[in-house]
């Protein structure tokens, strides 16, 4: 019971999502059907690119282009406005997850330095929103694009069109925050200390890994097969950087393989599925939000599909779905942690990061379904 309460507290979503699939199985026995059940395209691709970007992590290419931008500016306002830009863009081809791991600590450091609890506070909530909306406008910004976008059988002109609309708003939204909520002035960074955290990563290695990655990027698009890719990303790991295969997310992966035994069954049990099919199919962009809310949007995105012939809708559902509640997204806690941990040495206040988040969210999540409504209900 000890080992399962840690697990439970430290991944919830893995725990539920094995125990269901358990349950599942009672009613649907193990047979050979269950083979089909797991999507490998998706498991590879989501598992090399975890590898890649944990390659340039390890040899410091994030926070040396993180560095020399910070270097450039000296007010509070200035900082959180590069990190809030740096988080929307970073997370469209790095994920939600790792540019929040990559960039989180460091506003820590740097706003340490030159800001006010507040300053954090509120750089730290607009760059975990920036970062949950930048990512959603391409497959691999978020594990539950890449889903869906090859569920439904995507193409990425479409799906970048479809998505378009709502990350432009998203921008201008997030960047509007920073304006709002910062303030202009503050203590001048030490110029010379930001600017020489980190040296410039090794170029043979970064040019290895960004060629990876875009192997990676044409497996998405379709033009490479997945296995071709899985085995140039593991090799070259093999090879390069055997550390990377520890930045892989094992139990996001394990996750999968749950939802995707669960879904499976679920479609074979045909009372429960003919329900979930009549609330999902009148409504899926809302269900997928709703849902988001409870179960996290990448759950959600894997449950609502077995049950939708509507991928765009539950595609936009499960994006917007990121923002409201603290569990929307996943990737909000990887903030709120670091901000816990930092708070129990500063004297800062969750609640009032918990009270704001919730209220910046709701905000941002009204403003971007009235700009679904108009694009899909008018």
């Amino acid at each position: 019971m000890e080992i399962l309460k840690r697990l439970f507290h430290k991944d919830p979503i893995l725990l539920i999502s094995g125990f269901l699939a358990l349950i599942s199985c009672l009613f649907v026995l193990p047979d050979a059907e269950y083979v089909g059940y797991i999507d490998l395209r998706v498991l590879a691709i989501l598992g090399s690119l975890m590898i890649v970007v944990g390659a340039f992590v390890n040899i410091g290419a994030f926070d040396y282009m993180t560095d020399r931008l910070l270097g450039r500016v000296r007010t509070p306002r200035g900082v959180s406005l590069v990190l809030v830009i740096l988080s929307f863009f970073m997370a469209m081809l790095l994920t939600n997850d790792v540019t929040l791991v990559t960039l989180v600590p460091f506003a820590i450091t740097v706003l340490g330095m030159i800001g006010t609890e507040r300053d954090l506070m509120y750089t730290l909530i607009l760059m975990t929103i920036g970062t949950n909306l930048g990512s959603m406008l391409t497959p691999i910004g978020n594990p539950q694009n890449l889903y869906l976008y090859t569920r439904y059988g995507m193409s990425l002109p479409g799906f970048l069109w479809m998505m378009l609309p709502f990350s432009a708003l998203s921008f201008v939204l997030t960047v509007g925050g920073v304006f709002i909520f910062m303030r202009r002035s503050g203590r001048a960074p030490e110029t010379s200390r930001t600017s020489s955290l980190h040296p410039f990563p090794d170029r043979k290695r970064a040019l290895i890994y960004f060629l990876v990655f875009i192997v990676c990027a044409l497996t998405v698009a379709g033009l490479i097969d997945w296995r071709i890719m899985l085995g140039i990303a593991v090799v070259t790991m093999l090879i390069f950087d055997r550390q990377a295969f520890k930045k892989v997310d094992y139990a996001l992966l394990l996750t999968f393989i749950f939802f995707f035994v669960l879904i499976g069954n679920i479609g074979r049990i045909e009372p429960i599925s003919d329900l979930f099919s009549s609330v999902v199919s009148s409504h899926p962009a809302e269900a997928a939000i709703m849902s988001s809310q409870v179960i996290s949007n990448v759950p959600a995105a894997m449950l609502l599909s077995a049950f939708s012939t509507e991928g765009n809708l539950l595609a936009i559902g499960t994006n917007l779905g990121g923002l409201g509640t603290l569990i929307a997204s996943m990737a909000s806690l990887i903030t709120y942690k670091f901000y816990a941990s930092h708070t129990s040495k500063s004297g800062g206040k969750i609640r009032t990061y918990i009270i704001a988040f919730s209220i910046l969210n709701i905000v941002f999540l009204a403003a971007l379904y009235v700009l679904f409504a108009v694009l899909y209900h008018l």
